[in-house]
């Protein structure tokens, strides 16, 4: 079964164009922990699923592709430039921060959206993981002229719930389905 990019690149209705990077179809080697799962019912409208390689070069397509999919499958319609931003700067945080750039190690995306639940987004990397509460806050101090560290206060103002496990080389975003009579 081809997976990822891979699966793009061979075919798959989710991106409008070709690829032309390398294959891209990695699974993890050695992983203690089971990979992550999406908890959603039955009722599911998708799930998807990537394992590649930290090489920055990746972002943009996999980004591409899963929001391809997001948009396709009706997944936090309306809410879509939310999730594009929260699940660029996860997946830049997983290569930049957590596998400190080295290609060698993988990152995984899961996605899975359900009427019920919305959308479920988890990014894990092979990092060594950190302390969300150790992050210095963006808006304080000397931190507002900084060119970088905004990542998780994006994440956190644009997504309806998010958590991190796995002692921080797991994030977990959720965006809800808007209600059925809600007109936003």
């Amino acid at each position: 079964m081809l997976r990822g990019l891979d699966a793009a690149a061979h075919g798959s209705p989710f991106l409008p164009y070709p690829l032309t990077q390398p294959r891209m179809d990695f699974e993890m080697t050695s992983e203690p922990d089971p990979k992550p799962s999406c908890e959603f019912s039955d009722d599911m409208i998708m799930s998807l699923s990537f394992s590649g390689p930290a090489d920055v070069a990746t972002i943009n397509p996999v980004v591409a592709w899963a929001m391809d999919a997001v948009k396709n499958m009706g997944c936090a319609v309306g809410k879509e430039w939310e999730v594009e931003v929260a699940l660029r700067e996860a997946i830049s945080n997983a290569m930049i921060h957590g596998c400190k750039g080295d290609p060698s190690k993988v990152i995984q995306v899961c996605m899975g959206c359900d009427k019920e639940h919305g959308l479920l987004i988890i990014v894990r990397d092979e990092g060594p993981g950190f302390k969300p509460t150790e992050v210095k806050d963006p808006l304080m101090g000397q931190n507002i002229y900084a060119d970088h560290g905004r990542g998780i206060y994006l994440i956190n103002q644009l997504m309806d719930e998010v958590s991190f496990d796995r002692g921080g080389t797991e994030i977990r975003m959720r965006k809800r389905n808007p209600p059925p009579d809600s007109s936003s």
